[in-house]
């Protein structure tokens, strides 16, 4: 009879852990996990992970030629009898549901979103930067914002009440690990959440197309949230109306604008800029 594990042991490889359900299976929306768990493809986003909560990690799927990168990652799986298989590459295309998962494919448990209320508690003195995402959806967006703001050192993602966003298996992989660096944090009702970071010594910043400051010349608060809008509509006016002040990233006009991820890699430049000027 046919073993479905893989026999061939090569010197580098791990003692075998717990077996796992067969890869080959169709990757339907029940395989890919409950609304607890998030199944993240790619090898710096499964990394970020395990670095960060190894507890989260819940199985691991991988090729051969990628388990002496994963070293640590699959001892600790053998030593907490967390199960991993070795698998082909056609099972983590339909595991992950795309051809773009670099040799690993992890279900990991979701990292907790905040309340604002927790979240402004847990930050340090001084300055800090934050995003607040108005109608942002695109998960390739989405990773690349997180990608920016963990480098730039973000404190939190911001999410508006009602916002169904979250992170997907695509956008923690665009995010190269950065969605493992920066919190996410649920907002209260858009008055109440304006009126706790104000409270807190946050001025928000309106991002617009055109019609703001230029941003480059603006006086930028030491503890700011940039308001993002959404990828084709752009932020609702009443809300960029309301908030402490507006900026536009001037440009050559030879384009509209800047996508979303795009300007908020250049927005926080500048504030981070700004910082040490």
């Amino acid at each position: 009879m046919n073993n479905p594990w893989n026999n061939r042991r090569p010197s580098a490889r791990p003692p075998r852990a717990t077996p796992l359900p067969r890869a080959d299976a169709p990757a339907t929306p029940a395989a890919r996990g409950n609304g607890d768990e998030l199944r993240l493809f790619g090898v710096n986003a499964v990394l970020a992970a395990f670095n960060q909560r190894p507890q989260a990690v819940r199985k691991i799927y991988l090729l051969e030629g990628l388990i002496p990168r994963m070293q640590p990652l699959l001892k600790w799986c053998v030593a907490n009898r967390i199960g991993y298989r070795v698998v082909e590459d056609g099972d983590l295309n339909k595991l992950s549901g795309t051809t773009h998962h670099e040799g690993v494919v992890a279900d990991v448990q979701r990292a907790p979103v905040l309340e604002l209320s927790q979240w402004l508690q847990q930050l340090p003195e001084g300055p800090v930067l934050a995003l607040w995402l108005d109608g942002v959806g695109n998960p390739h967006n989405l990773g690349a914002i997180l990608r920016s703001a963990a480098h730039f050192g973000v404190g939190g993602l911001l999410l508006a009440e009602g916002s169904t966003l979250g992170i997907s298996g695509a956008a923690a992989r665009v995010a190269e690990g950065g969605a493992e660096a920066v919190p996410l944090v649920q907002l209260p009702a858009t008055a109440e959440a304006m009126a706790q970071l104000r409270q807190a010594g946050f001025s928000l910043a309106a991002t617009l197309v055109e019609g703001g400051s230029n941003v480059f010349a603006a006086d930028l608060p030491q503890r700011l949230v940039y308001v993002m809008g959404a990828e084709a509509e752009g932020m609702d006016r009443a809300l960029a109306a309301a908030c402490d002040l507006q900026v536009s990233i001037p440009g050559s006009g030879a384009v509209e604008s800047l996508n979303v991820a795009s300007a908020t890699a250049v927005l926080l430049a500048q504030w981070s800029r700004s910082r040490i000027a």
